[in-house]
This record gives structure tokens, sequence and C-alpha cells, in this order.
């Protein structure tokens, strides 16, 4: 049983440089661009731009207005959980102690 095992695992990679390799199948074209077809365009109603600044950029500047908004839209999103962690730890640091009063800090 040990031989067989053996002869088995020697003979296994072997096949792999004796095996024909598969026929290259040529990928498919890039689609070209088009407004209506990038990610995030659902069929109802299209891209969303209310503004109507993709119909005058090109696939640089949209790709740029994108990665923009995600950007935009994560500082937001880390704004948000500072503000409500500053909230929650209220007069509870030891640089202000709770000290510091004013109209727009009392509530």
């Amino acid at each position: 049983m040990k031989i067989a095992a053996t002869l088995a695992l020697f003979a296994t990679p072997a096949a792999a440089f004796f095996a024909k390799a598969p026929a290259k199948v040529a990928a498919p074209a890039a689609p070209a661009f088009s407004v209506d077809t990038i990610p995030g365009a659902l069929e109802p109603t299209g891209l969303f731009d209310p503004l109507g600044f993709a119909a005058k950029a090109d696939e640089a500047t949209l790709k740029r207005y994108r990665e923009a908004e995600l950007t935009h839209g994560r500082v937001a999103m880390l704004a948000t959980v500072g503000f409500l962690v500053g909230e929650a730890v209220e007069s509870k640091t030891f640089i202000f102690n709770g000290e510091i009063t004013g109209p727009a800090i009392t509530h």
C-alpha cells in the first residue's frame, strides 16, 4: 500500500508536465465606455446624475468623479463616527476635564 501511495505521489506531478495544454480562448473585447453601462447604473433609472455632470465628462473624468465621491463618503462616515464618539466621552477626557463651558457646549 505504501508503494502504491508513493508511486501515485510521484506520478501526479509528472502528469502536469506531459499533459496537453488547453487551447487558448481569446478574451472578449472590452465594451466601449458608456455612461449607461458603468457599474452603479441601475436598469429602471440608469445613472443617477441630476446635475448632468456625466453628460459633459469623458471616461477619465467620470472615473475621477466617482473616486472623489467614494473618498468624500468615507471621510463623512469617519466624521460622523468622530462626532458620536466625541459626544459619548464629553467631559471625560484628561485634557479638558469638563471645565469648558459655553452656550454651544452645554446642552
